[in-house]
């Protein structure tokens, strides 16, 4: 039996692509397998190919597979560009409908299946999800009985006979499969361990994060691929009094946070590239009125709008340094839905801790993906509001004189005052000012004003902001950002087995860059690869931005696509 499984559908957008995908994968998943889901789609509503691949497992993986066990296709066009990726005996099961044209040269097992006729035939031609979901348990050697929690979850607010006629449509297309006599016991899947884990995707576990750190307010316009983040938070925020906002424009969404953000509330918003771009003068505003702020930036394929619906790591200049003058900002990067959750709830301690706006950085292929994902610790999650004035300060304030809100601190963090506190009125102005707010030109304030500000984060190494696996006597170190991780590790796994001493350094801190960190493993290496999926090496080009000694090497993709692990595996082997 087999450990692992490769499965893909494929067709028109609006064809029920993701919701065949999402059945099989969701149930799968209750009963104790991990599930990878990655979706291709097209930037129109309708029309246009699509497919959602599914990798099936019974370790934890967090990339797609190199190959296809099987391929469901409902045109030709699945056919033609998916067919490719069928390892030898794989499975195909076209939609008869189409009359589907096999591959040539390829040694699978092929069914021109009559999906659609058979949905009719149990009740609708929309049921061909359920058909298709049956003839794919067939192949794995599936219990139907495995699908009735999540048909029941779907459909049951529609009454027991539509339940039903869902699970008979599934076993119709499961007895198709098995009445032609093929021996596919070949693909049958190992047991799961019937463990009980969440699954979601990168986006989801941001928007959960925000509910667990407190926010209570979202303003936000919607772009692929972040508005997930606020479907989410607009189906959750109302039950614990919050709300979310549907704004007229990126600008808008951020002053509306800065304004909420000055009122005592935590709150956030969530975009993409384009909207990032249109957010950076209030970001500047929050960053000199020292206001606290959450971004989810989900990076995209660019320039200008680019290619919304495809995956890239282009922004990481834009997040660091894309603001004009200059403000400290921190800039996280989660490289799976685990961390996606906690180090949202981190995000919101440090944006209050230091004052500082703060941008979750994640990627396409992290926000869209979907992941099995052990159940959170919630224990782990504590809020952190920083430095607020005390009830001493604020009656020490002296009649008639205005609360320093920007005093020159040690440590560079200022007592910070929520409107309506007695003793706590100062000026707040997108001016350089002076300890009250009042705007001000003295030079010498200017200058003491600029070191308060960068010096909050300055030499500072925030917790969690990398991680390190592999030999501790590496010749090889593998260094990547976000989604790249899962990847990385797999393409570890070929190299340990074949003897390679290698190692794999994962960044998720890029501001502030674990600086002494990064270097103390980067100079034991004797080679050094940064993955990531941009043009220019952005990554690379931070690492030796913050003095990062080292040859490094760039293995960069940006057609779109995640990398697959064999990408990663067979670039090493040409280097050495």
């Amino acid at each position: 039996m087999l450990d692992q499984l490769s499965w893909k559908v494929g067709g028109q957008q609006g064809e029920g692509i993701e919701s065949t995908g999402a059945v099989l994968a969701t149930a799968l998943n209750r009963h104790g397998y991990f599930i990878y889901g990655y979706r291709h789609f097209s930037s129109r509503i309708k029309g246009g190919h699509t497919n959602y691949k599914i990798r099936i497992a019974t370790k934890q993986r967090l990339a797609n597979a190199d190959y296809l066990d099987i391929l469901i296709a409902f045109d030709q066009e699945t056919i033609d560009f998916n067919a490719h990726e069928l390892r030898d005996g794989g499975v195909l099961i076209a939609d008869a409908k189409f009359n589907p044209v096999a591959p040539e040269g390829k040694n699978i097992r092929f069914f021109a299946a009559p999906l659609t006729q058979i949905a009719e035939d149990n009740g609708s031609a929309i049921m061909r999800t359920m058909v298709t979901v049956g003839a794919s348990a067939a192949v794995l050697g599936i219990n139907p009985d495995t699908f009735l929690s999540v048909i029941q979850d779907r459909f049951l607010r529609k009454g027991e006979n539509v339940v039903k006629a869902n699970m008979d449509a599934l076993q119709a297309g499961m007895k198709y499969i098995n009445d032609q006599g093929i021996d596919l016991s070949d693909l049958q899947l190992a047991a799961g361990d019937g463990k009980e884990r969440l699954f979601l995707t990168g986006n989801d576990a941001c928007g959960f994060g925000s509910l667990a750190a407190g926010v209570r307010l979202m303003p936000a316009y919607p772009i692929t691929p972040a508005s997930d983040i606020m479907e989410y938070l607009i189906k959750k925020l109302p039950d614990v009094g919050g709300h979310v906002l549907q704004t007229e424009d990126e600008i808008a969404a951020l002053t509306m946070c800065i304004g909420s953000s000055f009122g005592g509330s935590r709150v956030c918003t969530s975009t993409s590239g384009p909207g990032l771009s249109l957010m950076m003068e209030a970001i500047g505003l929050s960053g000199i009125t020292e206001t606290p702020l959450v971004i989810f930036d989900t990076q995209r394929g660019g320039p200008s709008t680019g290619m919304p619906t495809k995956h890239e790591q282009s922004d990481m200049y834009a997040a660091l340094w894309g603001t004009h003058g200059e403000i400290p900002k921190i800039v996280l990067s989660p490289s799976n839905a685990e961390e996606c959750f906690y180090m949202t709830a981190d995000a919101f301690n440090y944006a209050d801790k230091y004052q500082v706006p703060t941008i979750v950085l994640t990627d396409l292929a992290l926000s869209l993906a979907d992941q099995t994902v052990e159940p959170f610790d919630h224990s782990k999650i504590t809020i952190d509001r920083g430095r607020l004035a005390t009830a001493e300060e604020l009656a020490a304030t002296p009649e008639g004189e205005l609360f320093k809100r920007y005093q020159f601190a040690e440590d560079g963090i200022s007592p910070r005052v929520f409107p309506g506190s007695k003793g706590g009125i100062h000026h707040v102005t997108g001016v350089e000012h002076n300890e009250v707010g009042r705007p001000i030109e003295d030079a010498g304030i200017r200058t003491k004003m600029m070191d308060k500000r960068l010096g909050k984060l300055a030499g500072l190494e925030l917790p969690n902001s990398f991680s390190f696996d592999g030999d501790d006597d590496y010749e090889l170190l593998l260094i990547g950002v976000g989604s790249t991780a899962g990847l990385i590790a797999e393409a570890m796994e070929r190299l340990h087995a074949e003897g390679q001493k290698v190692a794999h350094l994962h960044i998720k801190a890029l501001s502030p860059f674990p600086i002494a960190s990064v270097q103390s493993y980067v100079e034991r290496a004797k080679k050094i690869l940064v993955i990531e999926n941009n043009a220019t090496g952005q990554l690379a080009n931070i690492m030796r931005f913050n003095g990062i000694k080292g040859d490094f090497n760039s293995q960069v993709k940006y057609d779109g696509n995640p990398f697959v692990p064999s990408e990663i595996y067979n670039y090493i082997k040409e280097m050495n």
